[in-house]
């Protein structure tokens, strides 16, 4: 459960490192070799890697330090959170409020960031004078906004919120 908790952190904050990417790539085209550097990549996908471990293993902790009663039996498809608070004796609110601002933090703070890296894209890329048509290939679709709102449409199901 941990790993999984991590791994979709990791996604969603990587996600938010790919639209900084196309922004500066788009908006700052000619200091992009100059802000996205070997080093900063690095830096940005080992801090992307690291702001999602202490808390998810801290919420692994807090879940399994609970004491459980009745049936092991989880009612659900995979070992998520929630169902395993539905199964802990006492009082669980605490721990279901932290999950909820956890998910909350890991999901709306990079899709708010990927909101605005893109929004400053389309300000951008509308400010560019219009030419006459080009007879040649039609562009394609932005694949990275489109593989990030997949992504979240895949997620938000999972949250249970």
């Amino acid at each position: 459960m941990c790993w999984v908790l991590i791994l979709g952190a990791t996604k969603c904050f990587l996600l938010a490192m790919m639209a900084y990417d196309c922004y500066v790539a788009i908006c700052s085209l000619l200091h992009y070799p100059l802000v996205m550097n070997h080093k900063a990549c690095t830096k940005l996908v080992i801090g992307s890697w690291f702001s999602g471990i202490p808390v998810q293993v801290g919420q692994t902790f807090q879940v399994f330090s609970l004491s459980f009663c009745g049936s092991s039996h989880i009612n659900h498809f995979s070992c998520d959170i929630l169902p395993l608070l539905q199964l802990a004796c006492g009082e669980t609110f605490v721990n279901q409020l932290m999950v909820y601002i956890v998910a909350v933090l890991f999901v709306s703070l990079p899709f708010l960031l990927i909101l605005i890296s893109y929004s400053k894209i389309i300000s951008t890329v509308l400010k560019l004078p219009f030419h006459k048509p080009q007879v040649g290939p039609k562009p394609s679709p932005p694949a990275p906004f489109i593989l990030q709102l997949w992504s979240y449409s895949l997620d938000q199901p999972l949250l249970h919120i």
